[in-house]
């Protein structure tokens, strides 16, 4: 279930590469010292199959794990039926090219609450979900398909939810973001205990393997009273990032962390650091 150890890498294709496209991205992600890369399909999915499949034999080539990121437009919880059926295509269409690049893990943003109470909400997402999960399996497709813990208090993905989204389901787990965890609270999640709280309850209601398959976010971020503003360097935040990659190590946790951070690699490298220290 683990990958035998922790990537890093960048939340696409780093800012100092040559050249915008996703070979090159993952010859730089390559050279920079880092092993994992996050195919960006946030504004639709534009790799095509064959650029997907020299992806796999590149990043295999080079040892870079793949993820992929859904787009950002879903809304498994729309009124309109047609956006709630959209979504969950792009999701199956976001994981069956990712599958073809040799990705592991494909991440998604659930949506907003819109009239659904919280538990209302986690059963919508998770009856899409199971969706997701036999459309792709029935085209013979193996990849973890994961809903995001989400910044914004308007949105479906506090820890909680997440949890309960996939609780014993095949091939689901969550995506722990940090910060947007951090920017929902309202800054009240940043120390080395809120962070140990976190992989406590996923470690409790997912078991200690959950814990070997992480698929894990950090930032920077702004936040404003209704959570996430916007993604910033570590630097310029007040997020304590140290902290949460400290217990990540504390924890032994395996499987990828991706630098969300303006300055991809800048940040992944700086994750690195603390990772080895």
């Amino acid at each position: 279930m683990g990958l035998g150890g922790v990537y890093v890498g960048t939340a696409g294709i780093p800012v100092s590469a040559k050249r915008r496209n996703t070979i090159d991205g993952i010859r730089r992600v390559a050279e920079l010292g880092l092993n994992a890369m996050e195919l960006e399909f946030v504004r639709g999915v534009n790799l095509s199959a064959e650029s997907a499949a020299k992806a796999r034999e590149v990043s295999r080539e080079l040892g870079v794990l793949l993820t992929a990121h859904a787009p950002y437009y879903i809304n498994l919880l729309s009124e309109k039926p047609d956006v709630r059926r959209a979504s969950v295509e792009r999701i199956v269409e976001s994981a069956k090219v990712a599958y073809i690049a040799g990705a592991w893990s494909v991440v998604f943003h659930p949506g907003y609450y819109g009239s659904y109470s919280s538990s209302a909400a986690v059963e919508v997402v998770r009856e899409a979900l199971k969706q997701v999960i036999k459309t792709i399996s029935d085209m013979g497709i193996r990849i973890w398909v994961r809903p995001e813990t989400m910044g914004g208090l308007a949105e479906v993905g506090s820890l909680e939810e997440v949890i309960a989204v996939v609780e014993g389901l095949d091939y689901a787990l969550p995506a722990v973001d940090f910060a947007h965890i951090y920017a929902r609270s309202l800054g009240a999640v940043n120390d080395r205990e809120s962070f140990r709280k976190i992989l406590e309850a996923i470690e409790a209601r997912l078991g200690s393997e959950a814990l070997k398959n992480m698929h894990v976010h950090l930032s920077g971020i702004d936040y404003g009273e209704r959570g996430e503003r916007s993604h910033l360097n570590f630097d310029e935040s007040r997020f304590n990032w140290v902290d949460a990659v400290e217990v990540l190590k504390e924890f032994k946790i395996e499987g990828v962390v991706i630098s969300e951070s303006p300055n991809l690699e800048g940040d992944a490298l700086k994750i690195l650091e603390v990772l080895r220290s």
